[in-house]
Order: structure tokens, then sequence, then C-alpha cells
């Protein structure tokens, strides 16, 4: 509730066409090795998920805290044949975006092009909203897998590789993770990163990409909490030179220094694990191909952040913005720093992601540690947040240490806002539900294109575009409807998204609705004596009684979900009417020194009923003949709405909830009521 968790998820999303036997093997033992060590530890992952995908189809999501549910589910996956060369891994990736929890760390597993690219936008929107990182674990060459074909083929097979592994590496930059392309006998070697990022703890100190490469000089400041530090670079023929706060130095062409414990290349993919130094790090990196750098570690010191909007309610203030911010104009954000209850926060930049520009912003402290960081000018191209602080360390000769963390997801602002109007998030069966929202530009006017998405691939219909003018609001409907046999509780996310003329500028909405089945059945299940015998005695211990019933549902219910012993230490056994499998048979057997027992029936919409019986006789002034008396309870859905707070909001209504509790045990305890 409180976004706490033990672990972090374990999420993969992973090709099952013919060609990813070995993939899928190398994730077996991966899987194997990390649930091996971390089961029963900190570490321990919180959640496992698993997404499947070929041609034409994606998932099922598979989401459990089980370990070894997860294992099964990743051992049952087998390699087979797909349809078109392109696969429906950004369906896939959708699909896990949507299921994961905000800031987690998904791995998918492919060697052939995205075939739904179509989804680009919408994946990158998704990234940002849940702040999830992406890495792609690219085998073979995504180019000319699977199929011989003659050399025009082999040229529009070239031609598409190149553009999916770009596609990947877009993706990837953007929610900052790795694009690694290795052959299949190294992914093994690669996937230690996925042991590295399975760590709960572990922080970006620094990340950067740039395309095309070029030389520059990147420095990063490590504090005492800060072990295990790691950079990840990737590229090809990309030279670099380390200095450590010491000002020793050592650089690509030797391995062999101080600085650098451990160097591994795999395909494109370079780590080094350095002897962790407390200080500010500078590299020095080269290369006229295009490359990214990330510098990780492991501490207890980390940030969230929010942007934010002024209220448009009655009280003002803020309100948390939910999607990209205004673009060229000022702004605010939220920033609180978890893992120290000592930290201060002394500034917060926006650095652009592929450039050198930096906005910085003016720090606030609030009430409950949360610090408003307001900046005059949002940038126009994507940027990440950077922050630095102070904290305290009894450790420490200094009474102070600072401190260094950057997001990992990079942002991108917009002239464009979307926002959807106030609609039912329940979304029933087979009915169309209307979502209504509006799209407004601070920019150039025109025909903006409209596209809706969903990760369910529920049928919807929708405006293809909308005529805007600048600073005026153009009106749109979506219509989504469920298919009529959906299973109530089924969660869908709604993306809609409008995109400027010329593809340059874009803006989104998110929305999650619940699928429930509308509730007609308000009747209690029904018990029906059908035989009792006894044989009780004075010595109970010696004989035994036996019943039989017939429980149903009524003729317009949905039918006995399940039958259980409220009362009674006898032996139950339930079978289905071989007439009627909307009739329940119960029988029922126990000693006699046991003699009432209690039903207790559920239909498949939660109506609650209760049958009793009993076998006392008139000399314990309990004779009665077999009966049934029936208790209702309030009928109970199948699921519930989910309601989506920010963690400051239920961390208030916590500390609201425990003033509550210990003012009224305060006054139960000086007699007032």
């Amino acid at each position: 509730m409180m976004g706490i968790i033990k672990g972090k998820p374990l999420c993969f999303v992973i090709d099952t066409t013919g060609s990813m036997a070995d993939d899928i093997a190398t994730v077996r033992l991966v899987t194997s090795s990390i649930i091996n060590s971390k089961v029963g530890t900190d570490e321990e992952p919180s959640l496992y998920i698993l997404v499947p995908f070929n041609d034409p189809d994606f998932g099922p999501l598979i989401k459990t805290t089980d370990p070894e549910v997860f294992k099964n589910a990743i051992n049952s996956l087998s390699a087979l044949d797909g349809g078109d060369f392109p696969e429906m891994s950004l369906s896939g990736l959708q699909l896990a975006l949507t299921g994961a929890p905000s800031n987690s760390e998904i791995f998918l597993f492919t060697d052939a092009p995205a075939k739904d690219v179509h989804l680009r936008s919408t994946v990158i929107a998704l990234i940002e909203r849940t702040q999830t990182v992406v890495n792609f674990m690219i085998t073979g060459t995504v180019f000319g897998r699977r199929r011989r074909s003659d050399n025009n083929q082999q040229q529009q097979l070239s031609r598409m590789g190149s553009s999916a592994a770009q596609l990947y590496r877009d993706l990837a930059q953007a929610s900052g993770g790795q694009a690694i392309e290795v052959t299949k006998s190294e992914l093994l070697e690669a996937t230690n990163i996925i042991t590295d990022s399975s760590s709960s703890s572990l922080v970006t100190l620094l990340q950067a990409a740039r395309s095309p490469g070029k030389a520059e000089n990147f420095t990063f400041t490590v504090d005492e909490s800060v072990r295990n530090l790691t950079i990840y670079i990737t590229g090809s023929s990309v030279d670099f030179t380390l200095i450590s706060p010491a000002g020793v130095s050592q650089n690509s062409a030797n391995m062999t220094g101080s600085l650098i414990i451990t160097s591994q290349l795999v395909g494109n993919f370079r780590t080094l694990r350095l002897n962790t130094q407390v200080g500010l790090w500078e590299i020095k990196m080269v290369s006229t191909n295009p490359y990214t750098l990330k510098v990780v570690g492991e501490s207890s010191i980390d940030f969230l952040f929010d942007f934010l909007e002024v209220s448009q309610g009655p009280f003002g203030g803020f309100g948390l913005l939910e999607n990209r911010p205004r673009a060229g104009v000022n702004g605010s954000l939220s920033v609180t720093i978890t893992g120290s209850d000592s930290a201060i926060l002394t500034e917060v930049i926006l650095v652009e992601s592929s450039g050198a520009g930096k906005v910085n912003g003016s720090v606030e402290a609030q009430v409950g540690g949360d610090f408003l960081v307001q900046f005059d000018r949002i940038p126009s191209v994507e940027f990440v947040v950077l922050i630095k602080g102070q904290n305290s360390n009894a450790s420490s000769r200094a009474s102070t240490v600072s401190f260094q963390r950057q997001s990992s997801t990079s942002i991108r602002a917009s002239s464009v806002t979307v926002t959807a109007a106030d609609s039912d998030s329940i979304l029933v069966p087979g009915i169309p539900l209307s979502v209504p929202f509006s799209v407004v530009t601070s920019g150039a006017g025109g025909n903006f294109s409209i596209q809706a998405t969903n990760d369910q691939g529920f049928m919807s219909t929708f405006p293809s575009s909308l005529s805007l003018e600048t600073g005026r609001s153009a009106n749109g409907t979506v219509n989504l409807t469920a298919p009529s046999n959906t299973s109530s509780g089924t969660d869908v996310t709604l993306t809609i998204e409008a995109n400027a003329p010329g593809g340059n500028d874009t803006n989104y909405v998110v929305l999650r609705f619940t699928v429930l089945r509308t509730v007609t059945d308000f009747t209690l299940p029904v018990c029906k004596l059908l035989s009792k015998q006894s044989n009780c005695s004075a010595n109970c211990s010696v004989s035994m009684w036996e019943l039989s019933v017939q429980v149903t549902d009524g003729p317009e219910g949905t039918g006995v979900d399940r039958i259980s012993l409220r009362q009674g230490n006898g032996t139950m056994n339930t079978s289905l009417a071989a007439d009627n499998e909307n009739v329940t048979l119960v029988s029922y057997s126990a000693s006699c020194c046991s003699p009432d027992v209690e039903l207790l029936v559920v239909d498949r919409v939660g109506n609650v009923g209760s049958c009793f019986y009993t076998v006392r006789t008139t000399a314990d002034n309990s004779t009665q003949p077999a009966n049934i008396t029936t208790t209702t309870s309030s009928p109970l859905p199948t699921a519930v709405p989910v309601v989506s707070l920010s963690t400051r909001t239920v961390q208030s209504f916590l500390l609201c909830l425990s003033t509550t509790v210990l003012g009224l045990g305060l006054s139960s305890e000086m007699g007032i009521n």
C-alpha cells in the first residue's frame, strides 16, 4: 500500500518463435540462479511477471509472488514457428508495462523486428508514466533469421533489421535501459546485468547517450553509502579514460589498473566493476559511433519525483501532472528523498539526455520532508532529472556527505495537452463505454492525429484526427468495448495520444478501467434436506449420524461457487447432480459427539447463505427437526475498482488514521465516548 516492497519485481517479456529455443533455455538458467540465490533474503523479488509473444499472439500476462509458479511458467515455454518474420514484441511489452508496478525493470528477449511498430509512442508513454526501465536482449542479428531468401529479400530484411535495432535502442534509451546486441552463444554471459539489476537498492548516479558519438567528459559523485560501483557502456569502438577522486587514471587500452576490478565485453555491451572510492569521478568518452553510458551502484539513498500542475480545485495548491509537462514554460517538481531521514536536497537540474543543456531549479523544503522545486523553463528536448544533496553521516569524518542521483527514465515536454473527462472506471462486458477527452495546443494548430490503444486488445472506436487552433481545445470520444465473455476483475489500460502535424510533438493520457459484470443475482443459495439418519446413543463416541442435502442457487441464480463448514467436526463431500449441473449434492457424516452442523454456501456473485442441522434429542432440551436457517450478508461484488493514489497521499491518509486511532485510544482510557 505504501509502495514499500521487499525486493524488485522480476519481469521477462520473451519471444517464443522457433529460433528462440536457445534464448529460452538461457532464461531458464538465469531465472533459477536468481531465485535460488535470493529467495528467503531481503533481495528476494517481490513479484514475478512473464509475458510471452510471437506472431500473431502475445500474452497472457502471468503475475505471481510464488517463485515456483514463475519457474514452472518459464519451463513450460516452448519455441514454435511464428507467422511473418516480425513479431508482436511491442504488444507484449505494452502488456508488461501495464501489469508491472511502477519503477520496475523489464527484460525483453528477441531476435526479430517489431511487427507492431505503431505502438512505439504508446510504449514510450507507458514508460514515462510508470518510470520503468526496459532492457532489450537482442540475439543474432535481428535481421535475417529463420528463412532462406533471395537477394532482394535479404536487402529488405537488412533494412528492416537496421530499423528494428534502432527502434529497440530508442526505447531502451527513453527508459534508461540497455539495448544489448549479442550472438546466441554470448547471451548467457550478457545476462549478468539481470542479476545486477535485481538488487532492490540499485541507484543511478549518471546516464547519458550520444548519437552520433562524440568526445565528451562526464563527472559523477560517489558517496559513502554507495557500494558495487558499476559502469555500463553500449556501442562499438568506444574508448574511455577513467579518473578517480585521487587523480589516478586508467583507460580502455589497459584493463589491469587499480581502478577497474573486473571488465567484461560481450557483443556491444561492456561492464566495468570499479574499486569504489568516495568523491568526484570523471570519465572521458571518445567515439564517433553512437554510445550510451550508465553509472550505477547500490545504496539506500534514492529519490522519487512527480511533475506538478496548479490545481483547479477550490483549495488551490498543486496536483500531480498525469502526462508530459508543458515545454518552454515554467514548471514545478515534487521530490522525495528515500532511505535517509537526514538527507537535504541542495540542487535539482533538468539535464538534456543527448546534449549538454541544463536548467537549474530553485529548491524549497516542505513540511513532511518533501521538496518543491520550481523551474523558470522546462526544456523542449528530452531530459532527465539530476539531484544533488547532503546527508549526515555519523561514521564519516565530515559532518555531511555529498551525494548525487539521476532519474533513469527520460522525460519529454510537449506543447500539446490531453485530458480525459471524469468517466465511470467500470467496464461492463459487451456494453461500449464512452470516454470523452479534449486536446489543446500552445503551439501551431492544424490536424492532430489521434490514436487510442489498450493492452487487452479490446475493440475501440475514436476519431482519427482533430482540428485544432492555437490555444483552443477540440473534443473527441473513445468508445471502448470489452467482449461479452470477459471475466470480471480484468484490468484494462487505455492510452489516448494526440500527435501534432509532422509527428514531432505528442502527448497522452493513460486511463485504467476494471471489467465488472452487472450483478443481477440477489437471491441467496438454498438448502433442501434429502435424508438424515442417526443411531446416537448415550455413548456418543461409538455412534454416528449422517445427512444428505441438495444445494441450489435458484432458477435465476448464477450458481453455487463454494460450500464450506462453519460448524461441525465431521466429513463433508460435494458433487454435482448427474441430471442438473446447477444442483450440488452434499453428504455429511459425523460422530454423535458433534451433533450440530452448519453449511456456509456462497454463490458466484458473493451472496451468502447458511444451513443449520442438528440431531440433538429432547432429553438435552434441544430437540428440533432437521431444519434450515438462512442468514444473509450483503451481496459481494466479484471485483473492486482500483483507486490509484500517490505514495504521499497514502502516507497522509495513514498518518491521519493512526492519529485518529491514537486519539480514540486515549479517549477510551479517559472514559470519553
